[in-house]
């Protein structure tokens, strides 16, 4: 541990961070004026008395530095964050009436699933002729084939047609709306042939275009050489940062198995160049001037890789850590890592403020830290006199302190844990550097014949016998811990639970471990309390799958899934095996509109469905014509197919208390029956564009 005059930077960082989390939280521009006055006042404050430090005897109270220190990062976080925000500038695009947007592609145009999708900037508003600059950022998808040969800085003309981005409809759905608001992407452009049109060519960065365009010759250059698709993912992935062609099937593997990291290029791949630049320009170190040239070589070498993998924040602070180290080292300074971590994260953040909010950024700093100052302590847990099993040992610390640091995050974004991180994290050290070290000197020797051809089988095979390897720790017994849903509350009485259990063991001080304990009784408190809900509560889900149908019956671990699609089915993985696993679900039953259904709390009868005390009528095409003797009570008529029936025939068979029109219905049929609902005054819920209906049933 340090202490916190060696780490002045950590400090100061604190107050920042936290005024970074509180200003992600209120985002309006309306709290900027006040905050900006309360800045300037204790700037003002801090000046006026550390100029009359001794007259004011401030000595005797430094607390009141240091609270104004704190006060002023925090609303400097905060007034970034808000200034940051497109939304509160007044050229936003959205807030300047047009017809057309001239807008410039800044990043990499994907292809998947016949769609071309990609950010632009948007520079200019056209409204009759009339232009006028904007600022903003927009999410275009082009059903085109021809759109496949749009680059990084070509500038388009596009109908200024955009709608937000849509917010999760389903529970425990992933939040996609969240997750481009952290990158200032609030609103979409979905276009066709025809739709838009090409200006220009060549009008973004030079840099980036010029990076971009050699990643691009370089994942070329891997599929030449390389036959296995998934081993040319992989190794772009790896190497460069590209991870496009990645299946899911290999990107489950390398989750489900704790070693997902390896397919992000951060700080590890970043320290393997470092390792290979020391040992090549090793040399330099003998000449009057080499030690300096020889930083300068490595700066500039881990910059451009830094640029060659797309700037991304793990890549940016391992590049900017690694530099700090380097430059240490050659002056032959004293080198604080937590110090030089809080640089690296300061620097990136004044930069884009919103890097905190990326899941990549906060596992990579988190990881760092944790080897920096909990795997000294788990290390000194063993002693062995045998070089290798001390060696061994000395591994095993550094995967367990990164994967205890960063299990709360981890469970808290990605609900899993996997139970063989350890096995499978030592089994990739030295397939990773083989595939570092051979893919590099592939890349820069691809014009030797012979060679190449030897270095790309190095490759491939070392790829191969990893994702081998991976694949069987997967489909190992117990393999990982699933459905992990934490609350915040219960996120922050974790890290506060892992803090203080390692501090105690570095110093042994009782409060910590009463502290720990504390923590861990409050947790199993309120996974237990929470547990006991999920076990003995009933509940029916109307979930919103636009054109699909979603009905989910939930009676204590036991479900009964109503609907059209596949447990295989990527939307059945996206909106309904979430809310299976928020809700602990152990055993869920798929059946289809048509099949009848016999339970102890589900009956389903044609399109009639009885579950615990509520009654539900599925009104599909297949009923539009029966005519019952007299009318049936249910509390739900669930409205799916399209059957084309207004409420003035439904309601001479039916009387229900809410009316529910799923997504799979046309448009025209939805108006119809919302426009004839609020004139009967009918509760009512459509589940297009809408979020789902839960409903309790016990």
């Amino acid at each position: 541990m340090n202490h916190k005059g060696e780490i002045p930077v950590i400090i100061l960082l604190i107050p920042f961070l936290l005024g970074l989390a509180t200003g992600i939280q209120f985002l309006s521009a309306v709290y900027l004026p006040a905050l900006t006055i309360a800045f300037i006042s204790l700037a003002i404050v801090f000046v006026v008395l550390n100029l009359n430090y001794q007259r004011l005897v401030i000595y005797k109270t430094r607390w009141i530095g240091g609270l104004l220190m704190g006060l002023i990062l925090f609303s400097a976080g905060w007034i970034s964050v808000i200034s940051y925000n497109e939304l509160n500038n007044r050229q936003h695009f959205s807030k300047i009436q047009s017809q057309y947007l001239a807008v410039s592609i800044n990043n990499e145009p994907q292809f998947k699933n016949g769609l071309v999708r990609f950010t632009a900037t948007v520079r200019q508003s056209i409204n009759h002729r009339q232009t006028a600059d904007v600022r903003g950022t927009l999410l275009l998808t082009l059903k085109d084939s021809d759109a496949i040969a749009l680059q990084y800085g070509d500038e388009l003309l596009v109908p200024a047609t955009h709608t937000p981005i849509d917010p999760p409809f389903n529970p425990a759905e992933f939040n996609y709306k969240k997750y481009l608001a952290h990158q200032n992407i609030y609103y979409q452009v979905f276009l066709f042939p025809g739709q838009y049109k090409l200006l220009k060519h060549d009008t973004g960065n030079p840099f980036i275009a010029y990076a971009l365009k050699l990643r691009q010759q370089m994942v070329v250059l891997f599929k030449q050489k390389l036959h296995d698709p998934n081993a040319i993912a992989v190794a772009s992935t790896l190497i460069l940062g590209y991870k496009a062609d990645l299946s899911n099937d290999v990107l489950q593997a390398y989750s489900k198995t704790g070693t997902i990291h390896v397919l992000s290029v951060s700080g590890a791949h970043v320290a393997i160049i470092y390792l290979l630049m020391q040992w090549m320009l090793g040399f330099l170190n003998r000449y009057k001037y080499g030690r300096l040239l020889k930083m300068t070589i490595m700066i500039m070498l881990i910059g451009y890789y830094a640029m060659l993998t797309g700037f991304s924040p793990a890549v940016c602070r391992a590049a900017v850590m690694i530099s700090m180290v380097i430059i240490g080292n050659t002056f032959v300074r004293h080198i604080n890592m937590l110090n030089i971590l809080a640089i690296s994260a300061l620097l990136l953040l004044l930069y884009d403020p919103f890097f905190i909010t990326d899941v990549g950024f906060q596992l990579s700093y988190l990881s760092v830290a944790g080897l920096i100052v909990l795997q000294p302590v788990v290390y000194q847990w063993f002693k062995f006199k045998n070089k290798w099993a001390d060696k061994l040992w000395a591994l095993c610390s550094v995967s367990i302190a990164a994967q205890v640091i960063t299990f709360p995050l981890s469970a808290y974004y990605f609900h899993q844990f996997p139970v063989y991180f350890l096995l499978s994290n030592l089994l990739i050290i030295i397939p990773t550097m083989v595939i570092m070290y051979s893919g590099i000197a592939y890349l820069l020797l691809a014009w030797v014949p012979w060679l190449s051809t030897t270095l790309a089988w190095v490759l491939e095979k070392s790829i191969l016998l990893m994702n081998k390897a991976l694949s069987i720790i997967e489909h190992a017994p117990f393999a990982s811990i699933n459905k992990i849903w934490f609350t915040t509350a219960e996120y922050l009485l974790t890290y506060t639970l892992i803090i203080s259990l390692f501090y105690f063991l570095y110093d042994k001080k009782s409060w910590l471990l009463k502290l720990s304990m504390a923590c861990l009784f409050l947790l199993c408190l309120s996974i237990s309390i929470k547990r006991y809900h999920a076990d003995n509560s009933s509940s029916v889900a109307f979930l919103n799958l636009r054109k699909n149908t979603g009905i989910i019956f939930k009676s204590g671990d036991k479900a009964v899934v109503l609907t059209n699609l596949a447990d295989t089915d990527k939307n059945y993985k996206y909106a309904v095996q979430p809310y299976l696993d928020s809700c602990k679900i152990s055993h869920a039953e798929l059946y289809t509109l048509n099949q009848g259904i016999s339970k102890s709390y589900l009956k389903k009868q044609g399109g009639f469905i009885q579950f615990n005390n509520k009654k539900i009528m599925v009104f599909d095409k297949q009923i539009l014509s029966l005519q019952l003797p007299q009318k049936l009570k249910t509390d739900y008529l669930y409205i799916t197919g399209n059957p084309y029936a207004d409420l003035n025939t439904i309601n001479k068979n039916y009387d229900y208390q809410t009316l529910v029109i799923d997504g799979s219905n046309s448009t025209k049929l939805i108006e119809l029956l919302e426009q004839q609902a609020k004139e009967k005054h009918i509760n009512y819920s459509v589940l297009k564009r809408n979020i789902s209906l839960i409903a309790v049933s016990n």
